[in-house]
């Protein structure tokens, strides 16, 4: 699967710039750099790479869970191979999730940013519009709660840290990165949002 790919190729490169310090700032998202030296492929690069093991450890489980999910299921809307609109779904994440950062920080040479939160937030969103009723656990919730539940909650909170600031975390990645999911599967399949939970229903969940 693509899914494991990505998982095991940002494991290696992630853990190999734990420990060398020139990968690691050749690799992550700084708009100041960016517009001074051109280095456009930073917009990339930076989802490979991850502040620490905690943060690379949770990224990746993520991406594991529900990549695992939404990767046959863009197969079955498609009709064909999941490859490529998955792969269009994961990058398009990455880049779509930078933008606000980048516009905000373009003047400020002490900003940095690490890890493939945006592009996480982007499938995970991709399963909540094609499964919007699919229970959800969570660690910090107490019980199941609905895909769509979930999905809101966790753009209001996204939204809130991000006016808030001051803990450190892009939480603008991950809101951009998960109306990136939600906009992309309305524009691959229109019927989704004509008959939501139409898609869920056909398949017998």
């Amino acid at each position: 699967m693509i899914t494991l790919v990505i998982v095991v190729l940002t494991t290696v490169i992630s853990i190999a710039a734990f420990s060398n310090a020139s990968l690691f700032s050749s690799l992550l998202f700084e708009p100041f750099v960016i517009k001074a030296r051109g280095q456009w492929y930073r917009f990339i690069t930076h989802a490979f790479i991850h502040a620490n093991w905690p943060h690379l450890l949770v990224n990746m489980f993520v991406l594991y869970v529900f990549g695992r999910n939404v990767e046959p299921l863009l197969g079955l809307i498609t009709g064909g191979s999941s490859a490529l609109p998955f792969l269009a779904l994961y990058v398009g994440g990455v880049l779509f999730s930078t933008l606000p950062s980048y516009r905000r920080h373009i003047h400020d040479p002490n900003y940095r940013a690490v890890g493939a939160s945006g592009a996480v937030s982007a499938i995970l969103f991709a399963q909540v519009v094609m499964l919007p009723t699919m229970p959800l656990q969570f660690m910090f919730f107490p019980r199941p709660v609905p895909a769509w539940v979930f999905g809101v909650l966790y753009l209001v909170y996204s939204w809130y840290m991000d006016k808030r600031g001051g803990d450190n975390v892009a939480h603008d990645a991950h809101l951009y990165g998960a109306l990136f999911g939600v906009v992309f599967m309305f524009i691959l399949d229109p019927g989704l949002l004509l008959s939501i939970g139409g898609f869920q229903h056909s398949l017998g969940l």
